[in-house]
């Protein structure tokens, strides 16, 4: 494991980039209704919409920021 490519500032991206995508999908939750005739107009709303997938993408963008970020220290995860 001593040449393992993902450096400890790269896992660090990768764990923080998991996190902001558990809470995109968070915000892309809820909303259900009791009554399947009656229409939930919430489901449509702002949160669900526009801002959960961008919170999911950023989260996507920062792990593959953390994947393809190089070391100039040359640290490894051990």
């Amino acid at each position: 494991m001593e040449n393992f490519p993902i450096t400890r500032k790269g896992l660090k991206f990768v764990l923080a980039g998991v996190i902001v995508m558990v809470a995109g999908y968070i915000l892309l939750a809820g909303g259900g209704v009791k009554d399947p005739e009656v229409f939930n107009y919430a489901m449509f709303d702002f949160r669900r919409l526009v801002a959960a997938p961008l919170v999911i993408l950023c989260g996507v963008v920062v792990i593959a920021a953390g994947i393809m970020n190089r070391s100039d220290e040359g640290e490894n995860v051990k």
